[in-house]
């Protein structure tokens, strides 16, 4: 590997981790002003619905400039994000619920997150060849699942009784930090990952790529999104990875808040103790994108697919386990199937993106594709939530549709293999 993909895996580390630690502590907040249950998935919708809105700008963004540039910048949004977060009270108008204002901060969170995921995907195609996308992407996997572990975790220690009031008793001379709870520490904290990530961009070298169409002009960009949509839909392994990362950042997302309703419902778990469930399906992630990243070449990436209809079957045994060493073990073996077979999966998407279109807009696309599945799902799973359904009804349901559908997606690909 080049050196300059660690900087590229260090600067993501950093700000992945910040991403789940203010994802932990914006619940909190939630919790503390006593918002509405079903308002906390709409946390991740409101963070992902950039990416659905902007997908036809920000890969253009992306190919404008050095993408280390358009890191550093997307990062700089994040920590304008956790300044609202930080200052929500202050920033809230009258009559307006103060949990109106921690959806708005974390979607301009969420904005910058959406301006930087083509850059940090699209360089990986300009830095490297196609040979070496499976292992690249099994180290962004694994560096980005080991952070969305340590993120979860950093956030459930730092909203935690006992660290919390260790924070909050610190007491800094001439200086007024207006920390008043658990979670503002938690976002304060955060903001400095988000700074490091930042400072880490500076050091991501020009890898000289150029892309010499820009469009400046809002129709003209969608147009161009919009070839850029067909063109991969229409591509016989373009379709296959699509459809497959699709159904896996929805049904992930979905998941993370699952998991956390089903601690405290099924186990009886507090908040920041749920959270570690959330780091062990994590760890079976990384686990399982470091073993496709070592058996998996780019050109057998297809034989994952049966993977994804049996993690579907394990996610109903969820709702059979109370004894906590088999809910540890099974989180695991199904973050260890996730992990398995989506990192080929994207890798062979970056690929035929990259030999289709441009690296921004083939990443454009995916995140569009990939983060309307999570605003739907999220939708869906908010809506169960406001019916009062049991949470095992909900993983019954979750992990029936996962089955279904990777078995369509399996069928697809047999089909398209006898396609001229």
């Amino acid at each position: 590997m080049k050196s300059g993909f660690y900087t590229i895996i260090t600067a993501q580390f950093f700000s992945s981790l910040a991403d789940n630690a203010l994802l932990v502590a914006a619940i909190a907040m939630l919790i503390q002003l006593d918002g509405p249950e079903w308002m906390t998935p709409l946390l991740k919708f409101v963070f992902v619905i950039s990416y659905v809105l902007l997908a036809g700008a920000v890969g253009a963004f992306a190919d404008s400039m050095p993408k280390g540039r358009v890191m550093f910048i997307t990062n700089l949004v994040k920590i304008l994000g956790c300044g609202m977060l930080f200052f929500y009270d202050v920033l809230t108008p009258p009559q307006v619920p103060e949990y109106v204002m921690i959806l708005l901060a974390y979607a301009v969170v969420g904005l910058g997150a959406a301006a930087y995921s083509p850059a940090k995907y699209g360089i990986l195609t300009e830095l490297l060849p196609a040979d070496q996308l499976v292992i690249a992407n099994g180290w962004i996997e694994g560096l980005t699942v080991l952070s969305v572990v340590l993120g979860t975790l950093l956030g459930g220690i730092l909203i935690s009784p006992m660290v919390a009031t260790h924070l909050l008793a610190i007491d800094l001379p001439h200086l007024e930090t207006g920390i008043e709870t658990p979670a503002e520490a938690a976002v304060a904290l955060t903001s400095v990952l988000y700074l490091a990530a930042a400072l880490v961009n500076l050091f991501i070298p020009d890898t000289g790529a150029r892309y010499a169409r820009q469009y400046s002009s809002l129709p003209s960009l969608l147009r161009e999104f919009s070839r850029c949509f067909h063109t991969l839909w229409d591509d016989r392994l373009g379709q296959i990875s699509l459809a497959t990362t699709t159904l896996f950042w929805g049904a992930g997302a979905t998941l993370q808040f699952i998991v956390l309703k089903w601690a405290e419902v099924h186990l009886g778990m507090p908040l920041e103790k749920a959270t570690i469930l959330q780091g062990t399906t994590a760890i079976g992630i990384a686990i399982g994108a470091v073993m496709a990243a070592r058996w998996v070449p780019l050109e057998r990436s297809t034989r994952v697919l049966p993977i994804g209809i049996v993690m579907g079957v394990a996610v109903v045994l969820m709702t059979q386990v109370t004894w906590l060493p088999m809910v540890y073990v099974l989180l695991i073996v199904i973050g260890a199937m996730a992990g398995f077979f989506v990192v080929p999966m994207n890798a062979l998407l970056q690929h035929r993106g990259h030999v289709l279109l441009s690296a921004g807009s083939s990443i454009a696309v995916q995140n569009f594709n990939e983060n309307l599945s999570i605003l739907v799902m999220l939708g869906i799973y908010a809506a169960l939530l406001h019916a009062n359904l049991h949470i095992n009804t909900v993983i019954l349901l979750f992990g029936c549709f996962v089955s279904a559908t990777m078995y369509l997606v399996w069928r697809r690909h047999q089909h398209n293999l006898t396609r001229p």
